[in-house]
């Protein structure tokens, strides 16, 4: 029963962990998206066919500084998915990087959480007497 839960937690955890990697690519694109937006980023959509071969021109789907009146500014291409253009300033740039850390810090903390429950149920199943007595470490 203990290793069966632990396999299955185990099939779990690694699944979630691929997930990311695996990821469909517009929904990656609307997730960046998304958070550009919540950073202060502006979006604006190709509605002629000269903004369009533009937008298609660009780098896409990457996050790409620039100069624009002598001001760094962030440019976001999405030719497939939204068929827009995200522009934001570094102060933009900076709450997005922060979002991601965010982000970030919270999927390390579940991680964790995950495999320290992994570890209880394991050692709970964990028949240490079969094994015998252990030495015990050498400090020197």
């Amino acid at each position: 029963m203990h290793r069966t839960l632990v396999t299955a937690l185990g099939a779990t955890l690694i699944l979630t962990i691929l997930g990311g990697c695996a990821a469909n690519p517009n929904e990656v694109a609307i997730e960046t998206e998304r958070k550009l937006a919540a950073a202060g980023f502006q979006m604006k959509l190709a509605d002629t066919p000269e903004q369009m071969d533009h937008l298609n021109s660009l780098t896409q789907r990457q996050l790409t500084p620039t100069t624009k009146d002598g001001e760094t500014v962030f440019i976001y291409a999405d030719a497939t998915s939204c068929r827009c253009l995200y522009v934001g300033n570094q102060r933009n740039y900076q709450a997005y990087e922060r979002i991601l850390l965010r982000q970030d810090d919270q999927r390390k903390r579940q991680q964790t959480a995950q495999l320290n429950r992994m570890a209880l149920v394991q050692n709970a199943e964990m028949d240490w007497d079969l094994w015998g007595a252990w030495p015990r470490p050498i400090i020197y």
